[in-house]
């Protein structure tokens, strides 16, 4: 099906109206490389303006311990960031073995974070890391990290949601 010139001018018209229309729509329009973008995409919150790494404390005041939604947790305090700082505070174990001994172990990979698979998981802090100032992981890259609890063989991970995953982002310099 050819298009005889008129029909490619008019559609061509129409084309060129429409995304003329479209820019015009926000009427506060502003040059200039920082004023474009009124949604300050990708950032739900303005971006920190230092570009330096947070510290985030898991579970906030709650620390580490069975029982409390993780995932929750992440999901509310993100975004993450490259080189942000993710602390794991939990008390250590008891002498007269009462109480719940945690760890923090890091899953290799969605599957394993989902059944709590600890045959492919790497320990990367004992029950007594936790303690004092905590233990601290720095989110080097940006991958997904999956955490979870892997003491009485991952119960906390499966049962106690004891588990999250996060993805830090790049900081972008504007």
């Amino acid at each position: 099906m050819a298009f005889a010139n008129g029909q490619v001018f008019l559609l061509l018209a129409v084309l060129f109206s429409s995304m003329f229309a479209i820019g015009l729509a926000n009427y506060d329009f502003n040059w200039g490389p920082t004023t474009w973008n009124k949604t300050n995409f990708p950032y739900s919150h303005p971006p920190n303006a230092t570009q330096t790494s947070n510290r985030f404390i898991v579970g906030g005041s709650e620390n580490w311990h069975y029982g409390f939604n993780y995932m929750d947790w992440a999901r509310n305090n993100g975004p993450f960031f490259v080189n942000d700082t993710l602390v794991f505070k939990y008390d250590p174990p008891n002498v007269n073995g009462t109480g719940f001994p945690h760890s923090v172990y890091l899953f290799s990979n969605y599957r394993s974070f989902i059944k709590c698979d600890l045959r492919r998981a790497k320990r990367i802090a004992d029950p007594s890391q936790g303690t004092g100032e905590g233990f601290e992981f720095v989110l080097k890259k940006m991958q997904t990290y999956y955490f979870g609890c892997g003491e009485h063989k991952g119960i906390h991970c499966k049962t106690g949601n004891m588990k999250f995953a996060v993805m830090p982002l790049k900081h972008w310099h504007f």
